[in-house]
């Protein structure tokens, strides 16, 4: 098991529907989903890019360079990049029964195990595989799911976004403050 850098981080939508990301570490993205599908994003430092919510929770981010790195959305807010050395956490979503449990235990407590790493890799075969299996699920960006770019990861934007809503969620699609985090 693996204990990788937690960025906690928190969302505010906005009111032309794109939502202002916040991380501790002092670093502000700027998000909108785009068609419904992608999320573009840029950010203080100068970095652009897009994330795509793949299959089997699986978020591609794309730099504007072309560089591409992958994240899981593992639960409970957390987003893990690269091979666990670090995880995002939405502070946003720690709401209700579950927000009381976590801060009870102490997110620390939530370790990472190698089982939940992204791939380092993917052939573009292998992301249209997972595109399809998303569809299939129904949990594509047109209902459901969560994607948060690393301190460098990015989540979904531009379009009906309502806090609580997700990718994985039954409204057809929306903000979710999980949203690709």
């Amino acid at each position: 098991m693996n204990r990788p850098r937690e960025t906690p981080y928190r969302d505010e939508l906005l009111a032309d529907g794109s939502v202002h990301r916040t991380y501790e570490s002092g670093r502000e993205e700027w998000r909108r989903r785009d068609d419904g599908t992608l999320v573009r994003w840029h950010d203080n430092q100068g970095a652009s890019g897009t994330d795509e919510l793949l299959g089997d929770r699986i978020i591609k981010r794309r730099y504007a360079d072309g560089t591409v790195t992958y994240g899981r959305d593992i639960g409970y807010g957390r987003t893990v990049w690269g091979q666990g050395e670090s995880v995002m956490v939405n502070r946003t979503s720690f709401g209700g029964r579950m927000g009381v449990v976590l801060g009870g235990i102490g997110l620390a407590a939530l370790t990472v195990t190698a089982a939940q790493f992204p791939p380092a890799a993917l052939t573009p075969e292998e992301e249209e595989a997972l595109r399809q299996q998303q569809q299939a699920a129904g949990q594509g960006p047109s209902g459901g799911g969560d994607t948060g770019g690393g301190d460098g990861g990015g989540d979904g934007g531009g379009g009906d976004w309502d806090a609580g809503d997700g990718w994985g969620s039954d409204d057809g699609g929306g903000w979710s403050d999980d949203d690709f985090g």
